[in-house]
Formats: C-alpha cells, structure tokens, sequence
C-alpha cells in the first residue's frame, strides 16, 4: 500500500521494546465472538478456530520468508506457495509470470452464478527495509509476545495470508459439505503494487480481464482502530485520493559564488517552498467524509474532538471550519478534509562554488476525489507569485468513482463486525494512499478497502517503517472479519 507513512525508529534496547505492556491486554481471542451467524450449526461447529489462527500464521510466517522487496520483488515464489496450497484443495488456480521472476496469481470457487463475483485481493511485493534498524530479522517471520514480526505482517501479506485461509474455510466449510454459494470468489495475488502495479493488476486489466471480472472487491486500504486501548471502528475505504507530482522549477542568473547575485535560484526556490509549505487548500467535505465524521462522532472518547467531528459532519459552513480547526491538528484527519501538498525532493547545483541557474522541487499532491490539478497549480503559481519559478504537473493520476457505502458489501462488513464486536462501528473512509482499488473502480466493479487487523497507531506506524509487526489476535480477528464478510455476501 503506497501510504508514504513512517515506522517508529525505536531507540529503547531490544528487549524492553518486544516485551513491553501492549495495549492489546483487552483485545484477545477472547474479545470477540465465532463468526458463527452465517453458517448453519453444523458447519459452525465444525471451524476450529484455534487451528485456523495456526494455520494463518503458518502461512503468513512462510510468504514473510520470501523476499518479495520491490524492486525488483521476484513475487513469483510467493505465487507459487499459494498455488500449491490452493491446488492441494482442488481449488481452480492461473499463475501468470508477466515478467521474469514476477506474477499475477487467480484463484476461483465456483458458485452457481446467480449473482455476479465478489474479489478478494492482496499484493505480494513489500517495500525495502533498514536492516540495522530492526531488532528481528525482517524476513524471519518471528513470533515474540503475542506479535508476528516481518515485513509485510501488515502490508500486504497478513491479509494475504487472511484471505488465503477464507478461500480455505469456504472451501471446507461450504463447497465440501454440500453447500452453495451464489457468487464465485476470486482470489487475487498481485506483483508490483508499491511501484505502480504495471507488472500487477495493470497486467491483470490488460491481459486477462476475462478473469477479474466481479462486482464487489475486498482489497486493502481501510483501517481497525485501537484508540486508547478499545477497539472502536473498521474504517472502509470506498474512494480514495488521487496521486500526482508536480514540479517546482527556479531560474536565475549562474556565476561563480565567490560573488552573489540577486535571485540565486537556489534561493527562489526556497522562497517558493516556503510560500507552498505555508499555503492550506480549501476544506470539501465528500459524502464518505462526511458520514466518517458523523458516524465517529458517536463514539470517540475525547470530547472536545466528538463535538469537532460533530460540526464538520454538518452541512453549516461556520460549524465545518470550525470543527476542521480542532481536527486539523491530528495530520491524518486533516489529509482526509482537503487537498494534500508535501514536497518530498529538492535538487539542484554541481558543485559548492557555482550557483546554479535552476533548482528543482518535486511536490507530492493528493487531491481529494473530483478536485482539478490543474485548479491547484493555478493557486500554488499565485501564493508563489514569482515570474522566475515554473509550476508544471509532471506525473497525473487518475480519478475513480466512489463505491456505494450502502451497498450489500458495505452492509456485511459491519454486519460481521457487529457480530464478532458489538460495541465497534463501521464507517466509510476516503483513503489518502493509493491502492489497485481504484483501477478495478475505474471499470465499473464496487471496490472496497480493508485492513481488517486491529491495531493502535504505534503498530499501524510501522507499516513501510522498522520493527513490522502485527499482533496474533488481531491476525485471527482479521481473518474471521473476511471470511464472514465474503460468506455473508456470497451464501
């Protein structure tokens, strides 16, 4: 998932940082309940749950042991591994290798088609790790203290994994004891999805749409939030923003620096990026924030920011801005309420003596779904204001529809999380991270995003970051999460 978050570079001794307290002390296996209302009794006496969670992380501990980084991600092994499993219980599988050492992996069950697929998804690749700065082996799939370490536990290979043993227990659970579904499960293992996905689901897309065609998708993308040690919400993404860079170029005059000249280019620049460091977009709510909004405000525990919630929830200008100032100080709530700008890459000169006749900047813009690029440029070059400095978009994006949060997909993820958690809520989400989602929204499917392990914001910060990590009740409420939800909207 290409979210650009950070991992906490934890500087306490490897001991004290595996073993300390975890907020987790209230969210075991015992926490929540069987998945249980969707089958009949016997085939809900016949899950061991116990022995699920094994295998899942027997699975997990196995695709974290191949190195997948990307680049140049060699998922292939992975794809094998699952096609193994898969073929074993005589389930249908097609293993593609769209370049040397890559893959695109389906899988099928068949249902009896009176209603059209339902996809469940997960990518294979990771991203690259800081040896020095991981207390395990990044690759050893260790289990320590209640938490399966690696890279990739959260992204993507624990919901991976948790899909995987769904198509399992559908499998022994449905099609082996003489039951039906109504719609086939398609199970997706993609290549490439931290690098853009051309060797992935664009490969998918292009090559083999006969195979991926559904109307309801499962793939990441969302969140289970732990706030103040209580499972609270499983926020669902259903729309997510758009990705684009924009370039910063400042021109002045060269010469040697022994002698300075007014407009050193070098100096534009930074007077540009400041002014764009300084400069907000507009707030817009989307329906999806707006009903995020409006559904937490029903439950967050801090007041002063229920009733800010409360306000950007309503359709009162005075009460959104209001409210958006309180919010705005938690950076991830302020992402999901306007158009994002973050420069990321600075450049410019060759050598410490010679001033530069340009200087570049690249800006990582997310726009929030529906919104112009090129409006935003055009409000950028007028808060630069410099003749000298060039504003131009270098790489775009493209826009997706949003899929319906009132759709039966929506309604059996909360349903299953009603049923495994009462207390928590179900909330649509606008993620501000790219995903293969919005590819399969573009062709018309209903796509919608998970990460169905609950987590607090010190593990869900290691994702892309050091120390990976995912707690082992959270790996099994996940997995109990998908495959109730997918049986609930395929039985």
């Amino acid at each position: 998932m290409k979210l650009g978050a950070s991992g906490a570079n934890l500087h306490a001794p490897t001991a004290r940082r595996l073993d300390r307290v975890s907020l987790y002390a209230s969210f075991t296996a015992s926490s929540y309940t069987n998945v249980t209302a969707t089958l009949n009794s016997s085939q809900a006496q016949a899950i061991d749950w116990a022995a699920v969670a094994r295998e899942t992380i027997e699975h997990l501990q196995r695709m974290i042991r191949i190195d997948t980084v990307n680049p140049p991600g060699n998922e292939l092994a992975v794809a094998q591994y699952l096609d193994g499993v898969l073929r074993a219980e005589q389930i249908e599988t097609h293993l593609f290798e769209p370049a040397p050492g890559r893959a695109a992996f389906v899988a099928r069950l068949a249902g009896d088609g009176t209603r059209r697929p339902v996809i469940i998804m997960a990518h294979m690749d990771v991203v690259g790790v800081e040896r020095a700065n991981w207390t395990v082996d990044p690759f050893g799939g260790e289990t320590i203290g209640g938490y399966l370490y690696g890279r990739g536990a959260i992204d993507d290979k624990g919901m991976l994994a948790a899909n995987l043993e769904t198509m399992l227990l559908l499998k022994r659970h449905v099609i082996d004891v003489g039951s039906t579904l109504t719609r086939d499960v398609i199970f997706i293992a993609n290549s490439d999805e931290e690098a853009g996905g051309e060797f992935g689901m664009g490969w998918l897309v292009d090559n083999h749409r006969e195979l991926i065609d559904a109307e309801f998708v499962l793939n990441e993308g969302g969140r289970t939030r732990i706030v103040r040690g209580k499972p609270l919400y499983v926020a669902v993404q259903n729309t997510e923003k758009v990705l684009y860079d924009v370039t910063v170029s400042a021109h002045g005059p060269g010469g040697h620096a022994a002698i300075p000249l007014a407009g050193n280019a070098v100096f534009r620049l930074a007077r540009a990026l400041a002014a764009s460091g300084a400069y907000q977009e507009p707030i817009r709510l989307t329906p999806t924030t707006r009903e995020f909004f409006g559904q937490l405000a029903k439950v967050w525990p801090d007041l002063t920011e229920r009733r800010a919630m409360d306000d950007v929830a309503s359709r009162d200008r005075r009460r959104v801005l209001r409210g958006a100032r309180v919010l705005a100080r938690t950076p991830v709530f302020s992402a999901v309420l306007r158009t994002g700008i973050s420069a990321t890459v600075v450049s410019g000169g060759i050598r410490s003596n010679v001033i530069p006749t340009e200087a570049t900047a690249l800006l990582n813009i997310r726009t929030l779904p529906g919104e112009s690029i090129d409006a935003v440029v055009s409000r950028l070059r007028r808060v630069i204001n410099d003749s000298r400095v060039e504003v131009t978009v270098t790489r775009r994006g493209e826009d997706a529809p949003a899929s319906d949060f009132s759709s039966p997909m929506f309604a059996a993820i909360a349903e299953t999380v009603k049923e495994l958690v009462p207390e928590m809520v179900t909330v649509p989400y606008m993620s501000t991270g790219a995903t293969d989602s919005a590819r399969l929204r573009q062709l018309g499917m209903q796509a919608y995003g998970l990460l169905p392990f609950p987590m607090d914001q010190d593990d869900e910060d290691r994702m892309h970051g050091n120390d990976e990590r995912i707690p082992l009740a959270s790996l099994d409420f996940g997995t109990r999460l998908i495959f109730g939800a997918v049986h609930r909207v395929a039985r």
